[in-house]
């Protein structure tokens, strides 16, 4: 019996599972796909990319000849490249992205300078807005929130990090992203690694440059992280605080008044107390606070004692201080130091280190015994 002849609908066909990596749309879908011809055992066809020079091409070459060769008789791909028109990048922003002016919040302040509402603030949000704060500096703050984004990932959630703290931004780092964010008429789409798409300042200002702005130019551009940014509906939004208590902290208050605050801090008395201050200033601007993280617990020596260096009971002390869950204590490892500095952090590289079970459990607690409780649903009314 003779073979089915493989027509151009088969290959669109097959390719219809075949997603974009950064949009995480079908290709077929975005319209990516043209021109396509079989020949015999060969098949052309054209893709047309979202901007010239799109840095994840050969992933696109790789997933298009992987799903096309799967045809039966087919052994050649051949692809013509090309990118989208301006006219059509437009068409595409406000399709996956909306029309700015049709979302403009009813407040200036929630919007940037085309009116777009911020997604995580509006009430049918299903995005948990989680903001990691400190009292102040060298606490492992940035490091706890990328493990426990990774964490939340591996859990099958979408995730998604704010780096925020636009003096001393790291996230890019410490996630090992390796590529700047690709702009699409205006739209930023975030870069990922390890499952978490990041946008951070890092991106925006020059190698070891230093951030010298004032509070309404720093409140724009976190406004603009929130709005302009194709975060596509994630179902975590992890922000990294800077420490301390200043105007980015009060703009997301402000922002965000959804979000629920967590407040990492150290063993040592001396920070807890710092970190408290943190705490109270979220209840002031009406921030669930939603637990502690202590880091820097102990370290396990060779003999396979534990030393607690800073001292023991901080994280304790604060949550009692707060009436609020201590969600766990994470250890100090030079493995987790080292791979902050080398993108290659402990929840991937080590997922069995009693450093990656603290963060496991830590996300584990808030993915579950923390997840709000739904009181209203969307499509009931009352006529």
């Amino acid at each position: 019996m003779a073979s089915h002849a493989v027509s151009p609908d088969d290959v669109i066909d097959v390719l219809r599972p075949v997603q974009d990596p950064e949009l995480h749309r079908s290709i077929v879908e975005l319209d990516m796909v043209r021109d396509v011809a079989v020949s015999g055992n060969a098949v052309s066809l054209r893709v047309v990319l979202t901007i010239p020079g799109c840095p994840l091409r050969n992933e696109i070459q790789n997933r298009v000849d992987s799903a096309v060769t799967a045809l039966e008789g087919i052994e050649s791909v051949d692809i013509e490249w090309d990118s989208m028109t301006d006219a059509e990048r437009a068409a595409l922003r406000e399709k996956l992205h909306g029309d700015p002016g049709a979302t403009a919040g009813s407040q200036a302040a929630h919007g940037h300078a085309e009116g777009r509402a911020i997604p995580f603030a509006e009430a049918g949000s299903r995005t948990r807005v989680l903001l990691i704060a400190s009292g102040k500096g060298g606490v492992g703050k940035s490091s706890v929130t990328t493990n426990v984004a990774i964490a939340l990932a591996n859990r099958g959630r979408r995730v998604a990090v704010v780096d925020a703290d636009v003096w001393g931004f790291s996230i890019p780092r410490m996630l090992g992203v390796e590529r700047p964010p690709v702009v699409i008429d205006e739209m930023i789409v975030p870069p990922e690694a390890n499952g978490v798409a990041c946008i951070s300042m890092g991106f925006f200002v020059e190698d070891e440059q230093p951030v010298i702005w004032r509070g309404p130019l720093l409140h724009k551009a976190l406004e603009q992280f929130l709005t302009d940014v194709y975060w596509d509906d994630p179902d975590y939004l992890v922000i990294d605080l800077p420490p301390g208590t200043g105007d980015i902290s009060l703009s997301l208050a402000q922002f965000l008044p959804r979000a629920e605050l967590y407040v990492v801090t150290t063993p040592q008395p001396a920070a807890q107390r710092v970190a408290q201050r943190a705490a109270f200033m979220g209840h002031k601007v009406n921030l669930e606070v939603k637990g502690v993280i202590e880091n820097m617990s102990w370290f396990t020596g060779d003999d396979g004692k534990r030393y607690e260096i800073f001292g023991s009971g901080g994280g304790e002390d604060l949550a009692a201080r707060l009436e609020v869950p201590l969600l766990g204590k994470v250890p100090l490892v030079p493995e987790l130091r080292e791979g902050g500095d080398s993108g290659r952090p402990i929840t991937v590289v080590d997922p069995e280190s009693e450093a990656a079970a603290a963060f496991e459990a830590v996300a584990e607690t808030i993915d579950t015994e923390l997840a709000p409780t739904r009181r209203t649903h969307p499509e009931l009314k009352i006529l």
